[in-house]
């Protein structure tokens, strides 16, 4: 009897959502192989292909070996970023973590009969905040009025229109003041002191929603997992302060769930975390989706709900 095709799951060795997966899936008696493509010296391979074939051959970590044409399912969690071996520096360096990413990530992101959850070109598409809102909108979501300049004029016109407003980074990216790394947060903003600093590069404002609540939702396939998250105070970013929030699980309207349904499918996405203001009006706004973000923080019940969803979805894979 041929031995169970592996799951595959491509993370940081201190990813502690991705252990909650995998925990799952041993206990099913899932083959697991789990490696961080970012640490390449960790990682030895011989892919092949032609003659008919596509890639097949060895790769093995330190602990594991896979077959590559033997995957069933790709958990594409967060991996490190692609590095060179140690011993290289400046040029060599560079042409080598570039030759990683292209070649070993390349690999990873072409196995054969194989379901992806979620693809990292699709992942990556997905990510543009721009994109998300006009997919959103498509979808038939509510969308506070948001507006993305490098015009000052139009960025304090903009907040004098539609104030309160927010300043949102379009990406979060590693930001250092005196060498130590600062998270930016959403922020609130006023005409007034939007400075002429806007023109260095884009900024996302939006319009503050009134709202009784924020929902986080992790859309796994064709399930919806909503959590209800209540802030013991008044901030904007429920982020800032965990120790102030609480969970508690929400039915998600008839419209909003089509709607999320529409905008995985538009970006070809199996899983996707989904942020929404619960406006004082009873309204559903769309904040944000991030097609790899985090979900084992909620509540204990929707958090094995989730691990169990996830691991139907890997387990079921694809059939060779």
């Amino acid at each position: 009897m041929a031995s169970p095709r592996p799951v595959v799951v491509l993370t940081a060795l201190d990813d502690l959502t991705a252990d909650h997966v995998i925990t799952e899936l041993h206990g099913r008696d899932v083959p697991v192989v789990r490696l961080d493509p970012g640490r390449p010296g960790d990682v030895t391979f011989s892919a092949h292909a032609g003659t008919g074939r596509t890639w097949h051959g060895p790769l093995s970590t330190p602990t594991r070996f896979l077959e590559l044409g033997d995957a069933r399912a790709v958990y594409h969690r967060r991996p490190s970023r692609y590095t060179a071996p140690g011993g290289l520096d400046g040029q060599d360096r560079e042409f080598a973590a570039a030759q990683v990413r292209h070649g070993l990530g390349g690999l990873l992101a072409a196995l054969p009969h194989c379901l992806y959850v979620n693809h990292p070109h699709r992942n990556s598409g997905a990510e543009y905040k721009p994109r998300q809102i006009t997919t959103a909108l498509r979808a038939g979501l509510e969308v506070p009025p948001t507006l993305i300049t490098n015009d000052p004029g139009a960025a304090r016109a903009f907040a004098k229109e539609h104030g309160p407003v927010v300043y949102k980074p379009l990406r979060s990216t590693e930001y250092r003041q005196g060498g130590e790394l600062r998270t930016i947060w959403v922020r609130p903003v006023d005409a007034g002191e939007i400075g002429d600093g806007v023109a260095a590069c884009p900024h996302l404002f939006q319009q503050v929603v009134g709202k009784t609540a924020d929902v986080r939702i992790a859309a796994v396939g064709d399930e919806l997992f909503a959590t209800r998250i209540t802030i013991d105070g008044d901030h904007l970013d429920w982020r800032w302060d965990y120790d102030r929030i609480t969970y508690d699980p929400i039915d998600v309207p008839g419209p909003v769930r089509t709607g999320i349904r529409t905008y995985l499918h538009a970006f070809g996405l199996a899983f996707g975390a989904f942020d929404f203001a619960l406006g004082r009006d009873g309204v559903w706004r769309f904040y944000e989706c991030n097609p790899n973000g985090q979900w084992a923080f909620v509540d204990d019940h929707t958090t094995g709900a989730i691990t169990a969803a996830l691991a139907d979805l890997l387990e079921k894979g694809t059939p060779a």
